[in-house]
């Protein structure tokens, strides 16, 4: 699946696109990241844990990795979202199986329509979903809208290496390996091919900082992983 030129209908591709892959998702995300994954979400909740939030919104949350790994900073309450219902069934079948439903509660959920009042969350965070927003402005809007004044933004996404040669390897990988890979496992080439093209074309870096500067947060800042695979991305509602 390329990315959708014409954004009306990219909220419906990526909610089936999402549903489709829900049984291989866990299992893909470890073995084509090599494990990698693991360690990208403990530095983000490492960062959103300094501040020890005890209310957390996990947008995009699809089958509640980064909700489970952020147990680990002792919140009282985590709540994620996600628009794909197949991914919530299995993240709720797997929080089932490690007895953490009276922590995490998991439910169908639009990005960039959230079902909260204004002020609710100490904590927002979101793995590796902002750029399949329909609208990313919208999106971060209303994650802004829904944390409490002080309360800290935190987003893992994927970007772009710039040195040689992981810039060759990466694209090569994401290009060509990946999506043959992901189509084997899954039965699904069209995401992997999917996940290349809206990394390609997603803002990252100083670009995506000066959005987030654009919605209201401040003391924004920006951390690289792995070489410029992925980044980390942090604000603060004034």
């Amino acid at each position: 699946m390329a990315v959708t030129k014409n954004n009306s209908g990219k909220k419906q591709e990526v909610r089936q696109m999402f549903n489709n892959i829900a049984h291989r998702y866990d299992f893909l995300n470890h073995f084509l990241s090599a494990g990698i994954d693991y360690r990208w979400r403990r530095k983000a909740i490492n960062i959103i844990g300094k501040n020890h939030p005890k209310t957390i919104l996990d947008v995009a949350t699809g089958t509640g990795d980064l909700a489970i790994a952020a147990l680990k900073i002792k919140p009282e309450k985590i709540i994620g979202i996600d628009i794909a219902a197949d991914m919530v069934g299995v993240g709720i079948n797997k929080i089932k199986k490690k007895n953490l439903q009276d922590i995490i509660h998991l439910q169908t959920g639009d990005s960039e329509n959230l079902n909260f009042p204004d002020k609710t969350f100490d904590a927002v965070m979101v793995a590796f979903g902002v750029r399949n927003f329909e609208n990313l402005q919208k999106g971060l809007s209303e994650m802004h809208r829904v944390l409490k004044p002080g309360g800290q933004v935190l987003i893992l996404e994927f970007s772009q290496p710039s040195k040689f040669p992981v810039k060759q390897f990466y694209n090569f990988y994401f290009r060509y390996i990946l999506p043959f890979l992901g189509k084997i496992i899954s039965g699904d080439k069209s995401a992997y091919t999917y996940l290349h093209d809206s990394v390609e074309v997603f803002p990252y870096g100083e670009d995506f900082m000066k959005i987030l500067k654009e919605i209201g947060f401040t003391g924004t800042f920006h951390k690289s992983l792995t070489f410029g695979i992925a980044s980390i991305y942090s604000g603060i509602k004034g």
